[in-house]
């Protein structure tokens, strides 16, 4: 039952940034603790939805096919359904769970930096 109602809410996180009602940012920093791989891949769906920030500006195709993407994500998390496995699986080979709060000071930044690109 919790996993349904944390994929609601992360459904409603992916909203509110389509809608602008939230950064990236901002959603990203409020996703629950959790294994669940539906979870893992809007996060990083968010990530790299902030990081395309200056691609989407430039390019209208991409930022409308980005957002029509994230918001079937949305959709889809919103009915508490897991995301389909080929979505899963083109996330999974790079990404291991959700970032956390760096440590504090260069130690965090070169131990997240490192995890980030794998290694």
């Amino acid at each position: 039952m919790e996993e349904i109602q944390n994929r609601r809410f992360v459904g409603r996180l992916v909203y509110a940034v389509l809608t602008e009602r939230a950064t990236a940012r901002e959603a990203i920093l409020r996703f629950p603790e959790t294994k669940d791989k539906s979870i893992e891949c809007a996060y990083h769906a968010l990530v790299h939805f902030e990081a395309d920030e200056d691609l989407r500006y430039k390019d209208f195709e991409y930022r409308e096919e980005q957002n029509d993407y994230l918001e079937f994500i949305a959709q889809t998390l919103s009915e508490g359904k897991s995301l389909p496995r080929n979505i899963i699986a083109d996330y999974e080979p790079y990404y291991k769970g959700l970032s956390r709060k760096w440590e504090e000071g260069s130690k965090g930044f070169w131990k997240e930096f490192l995890r980030f690109i794998n290694l």
